[in-house]
């Protein structure tokens, strides 16, 4: 897998990982509801993974890449 997210884009990702996780497990899933906070939660450990690995699907299947390098 190769890289296609830049530092800015990891650090955003990861910020919001940290939110969605908190918010998908946290004590305000009662009142979502379980599968909302269930939704909530898997998307908070996409958005973990792609942060901490770098790679993008969904960016790799548009072409998109973030880290500021020029592929030619």
């Amino acid at each position: 897998m190769e890289r296609n997210e830049g530092t800015v884009d990891r650090i955003i990702r990861a910020i919001l990982a940290v939110i969605f996780l908190a918010v998908g497990l946290g004590p305000l899933r009662a009142l979502q509801g379980a599968v909302l906070g269930i939704i909530v939660a898997v998307v908070g450990l996409i958005l973990a993974f792609t942060a901490a690995s770098g790679f993008c699907l969904i960016y790799k299947l548009l072409g998109i890449s973030t880290t500021g390098t020029c592929k030619q």
